[in-house]
């Protein structure tokens, strides 16, 4: 995007939404990217930058771990990996691991399902793969960290063999002579010490003479001397040679391995970068989090469609100090493309018009806004703006020549893919001279498609906005009586500047005020005085819609409390006629059951006996319910004989009559409202309320 003037970074702050953003940012990678936003006109870009962002935001949210943790600067080292000849330390090595785990871990997140669920964050690793060697080639010569191991060559092995076996003979000799020269009194407190790789002794310098070796050095105070016995020299001598071996060994293992990984160069940058990228999405996600960014639709034309706009600087600002942030909602498209906005000093007007500016630049630098969702974002080419005194001593333009010739650049390069954004038009001349020019501008600006916003006091622009096609009129409301801005932005119609309201509120003398009137031209003070009581009693208007609306809701709310009344009583007898249903379907299948189970017992007895009219009475008697009484009575005084009902709580372990078959059984389990009685061998779960505790009869003893 092309800006106008170059300071139109700073004018509408976005230097410091990059600052807030590099902030966020943990690698190298990512911070110069953040310092460098820029700001894109391709949609398929912008698309994919907002994407990314908003799927990495869902990840922050939802609290759902991404595996990118690294962020070490790698730029030298992989540099000096495609150099030939070069060497690469252990530790350079175990960074360069640490990476490649990174990616490894990365690849593995991205399984077919989160692929497509965030298809804007998968597309960082599109064309490329992930190449297990370099891991493996690594691991196979150094450990955790970073040491070279002894299996990574057999003449290492060997030396590091040798090595440890000479250490050994050499510490066991030093022992041996510290602890003869000890009893002897000759050695100091500290006994030992290390001087140019070689173990030595810690004389006194007045004995020093009397041991034999090599003096190596003596302490500052000159009361020590560091002595190296003649005992140690040739093992110390064999030590050295073999530390001396091992050090070119690893040194020559190092190299092989550098040449070995110098392929994979090109392919670790890109690992690097993928870091820095999945980094810089990060950030602008985290960024997004502190003033509520939201992923709004953006379209490839001239076109703003704001709901609920914040400023959001003024957000972060204002959510720090507890305070309310008023939100801006307007619509620029084909039809109206120019707004310009009217209403008192320090009423927001600047404001908005930053809120629109920075929140368009924002968009196309791939950053989310706080914004409604639902608000749409077109794709403007270039931004030129003008917003307060930018006259230039150096070419000694006044105010007015300054702002005539930054206006002058807007008309001639001025386009449909033009967004412009003037502060006080027409200031700093004779106002009707300054009016005159103004309209002119405004004129010139719409005929060539541009789109933007502009702020006036004249009178004569709010007029031409009415009257002139793709020019609306907006204001910022303002409490009269309080004599307090709203920073609330009314689109379709002109704002007074309340000059006379605010004089009066502040006590100015009302003799002075009257002359002030009288200097007015009449037209134009009745038309500041109109638009005065139109936009108070707008007010009275938006607060009795509020108050009709709030008691419309309060309405719905109750009639849908009824429904949900109504509902759950009808439920209620509908689930107590099924509840009758289901009774009586239970007694009829249990009566079907039992009579299914005496009819076969009547055919077992009917192929047995002789006696078949007795069989014959028997089925009469069960199909046509004559003795189903007496069956039923027999039964239950057969148990009233052994059983007394004592009644009391059912609890686990006592005996119960039920209520309906009237036979015993033992409860051994409860569950809720059902028990588990065990009648025989069988267990059965009964309702608690079918159920009576008994007690077994004593059996009367005889004699």
């Amino acid at each position: 995007m092309k800006l106008f003037p170059e300071s139109a970074v700073v004018q509408l702050e976005f230097e410091k939404i990059r600052t807030l953003l590099e902030q966020h940012c943990k690698t190298e990678y990512s911070r110069l990217k953040a310092r460098e936003l820029r700001i894109h006109t391709r949609l398929s870009f912008i698309e994919t930058e907002l994407r990314q962002s908003h799927e990495f935001r869902q990840l922050l949210q939802n609290a759902v771990y991404f595996p990118n943790d690294f962020v070490l600067n790698l730029s030298k080292e992989l540099k000096l990996l495609g150099i030939p000849g070069a060497v690469l330390s252990g530790e350079q090595f175990v960074h360069i691991r640490k990476l490649a785990e990174n990616i490894q871990s990365i690849f593995r997140w991205f399984d077919n399902e989160r692929r497509l669920a965030y298809a804007g964050l998968a597309q960082v690793i599109e064309g490329t793969y992930y190449e297990k060697t370099i891991q493996e080639m690594i691991n196979e010569v150094l450990d955790e960290t970073g040491t070279v191991m002894d299996h990574a060559s057999e003449d290492l092995r060997r030396i590091r063999v040798s090595l440890y076996k000479k250490r050994a003979d050499l510490r066991r000799v030093f022992e041996r002579v510290v602890a003869k020269l000890n009893k002897q009194g000759y050695l100091a407190d500290i006994e030992e010490s290390f001087l140019n790789g070689r173990r030595v002794l810690a004389v006194f310098a007045e004995q020093k003479r009397m041991i034999k070796g090599i003096l190596h050095g003596e302490s500052d105070s000159r009361k020590t001397a560091f002595i190296e016995p003649e005992e140690t020299i040739e093992l110390n001598n064999e030590v050295y040679s073999l530390e001396n071996e091992e050090s070119r060994e690893v040194y020559r293992i190092l190299r092989t391995l550098t040449s070995q990984l110098a392929v994979y160069a090109e392919l670790l940058k890109t690992y690097l970068d993928i870091s820095g990228e999945y980094d810089f999405i990060r950030a602008k996600a985290r960024l997004a989090q502190d003033y509520n960014g939201e992923y709004p639709v953006v379209v490839d034309k001239a076109h703003i469609h704001l709901v609920n706009a914040y400023h959001p600087l003024l957000y972060i600002y204002n959510k720090r100090a507890q305070k309310p942030t008023i939100p801006v909602t307007l619509t620029l498209d084909d039809k109206n493309r120019i707004l310009v906005i009217s209403g008192p000093n320090a009423g927001g007007k600047t404001v908005t018009m930053k809120t629109v500016g920075l929140n368009q630049m924002m968009v196309q630098s791939g950053l989310l806004v706080p914004v409604h969702p639902s608000s749409v974002f077109g794709i403007f080419k270039q931004l030129m703006i003008h917003i307060g005194d930018t006259q230039s001593l150096e070419f000694e333009l006044s105010t007015y020549s300054s702002h005539l010739k930054n206006m002058k650049h807007f008309m001639e390069t001025a386009n449909g893919k033009t967004l412009f954004f003037i502060d006080e038009l027409g200031s700093g001349s004779d106002p009707s001279l300054g009016g005159a020019f103004a309209e002119v501008i405004m004129e010139e600006l719409a005929r060539k498609h541009a789109m933007g916003i502009v702020t006036t006091h004249y009178l004569n622009l709010k007029v031409m906005a009415n009257k002139t096609p793709g020019i609306i009129n907006g204001a910022m409301a303002f409490d009269e009586e309080n004599l307090l801005p709203m920073y609330k932005l009314i689109i379709g119609k002109p704002g007074s500047s309340y000059t006379f309201s605010i004089a009066e509120r502040i006590g100015l003398d009302k003799r002075l005020i009257h002359r002030a009137r009288q200097m007015v031209d009449e037209d134009h003070f009745r038309l500041d005085k109109l638009l005065n009581r139109t936009e108070q009693d707008l007010r009275e208007l938006e607060k009795k819609e509020k108050e009709l609306n709030k008691l419309l809701k309060e309405n719905e709310r109750l009639k849908k409390e009824m429904e949900q009344v109504m509902d759950k009583e009808k439920h209620r007898q509908q689930v107590e006629i099924l509840q009758h249903q289901n009774k009586i379907t239970e007694e009829r299948m249990t009566q079907l059951k039992d009579m299914d189970r005496k009819m076969k017992q009547i055919l077992i007895e009917w192929k047995k006996t002789d006696d078949k009219q007795k069989v014959m009475k028997e089925m009469f008697a069960l199909l046509f319910k004559k003795d189903e009484k007496q069956v039923v009575n027999k039964l239950q005084k057969k148990i009233d004989s052994k059983f007394d009902e004592i009644g009391g709580d059912i609890q686990v372990g006592v005996k119960v009559k039920m209520k309906r078959n009237h036979q015993v059984g033992e409860v051994i389990e409860l569950r809720g409202k059902r028990a588990v009685v065990k009648i025989g061998l069988l267990p059965m779960q009964v309702d608690v309320k079918d159920l009576v505790v008994v007690k077994e009869k004593e059996v009367k003893s005889e004699g």
